[in-house]
């Protein structure tokens, strides 16, 4: 059995630097694996990678879709900006028709997205990191640029595609 494979999207540059300047100084250091993303799918089989490649070099034939970086909100033992993006939506709903044999539980879920910016650590510091965040995010508009297709390695991943919009 080959490693999973994630699909994130990749936001356009400025935004990118915002949101990880966000989980650099939020995220535990000690399991800061990756970059701030946008998981659309966590864990589909490898045994798919070439079929997955070809469904999103497919599905980016189009304008990049807009990306709407919301409110900060609790998640547990950490804390999440909500996004919002129909033509996201849209997309991941493709690709889980396609695949929809092979979901798992957590992805065949109805899908909320949101960017982590921090996770892993007391529900008292998480209250105190959402009070700072609430005070000092701005919500603003942006794009996706980009899907990626990842294998996981059970820490960092490794890149196995990235398939730009409107290219």
């Amino acid at each position: 059995m080959t490693d999973p494979l994630i699909i994130s999207a990749v936001l356009a540059a400025d935004a990118q630097d915002d949101l990880d300047a966000k989980r650099r100084r939020w995220f535990p250091s000690d399991r800061l694996h990756v970059g701030a993303h946008i998981t659309l799918f966590h864990a589909l089989p490898g045994e798919r990678l070439e079929e997955l490649q070809g469904a999103l070099a497919t599905l980016v034939e189009r304008p990049r879709p807009s990306l709407h970086v919301g409110e900060p909100f609790k998640m547990g033992r950490g804390v999440g900006l909500r996004l919002q993006s129909s033509a996201l939506e849209g997309l991941r709903g493709a690709i889980a028709r396609r695949v929809a044999d092979d979901l798992t539980d957590q992805d065949a879920r109805r899908w909320r997205p949101h960017v982590t910016i921090q996770n892993k650590v007391t529900p008292e510091e998480a209250r105190r990191t959402l009070e700072t965040v609430r005070e000092s995010h701005t919500e603003y508009d942006t794009q996706v640029d980009a899907l990626a297709l990842w294998h996981y390695r059970g820490g960092p991943w490794e890149a196995a595609g990235e398939f730009r919009f409107g290219s």
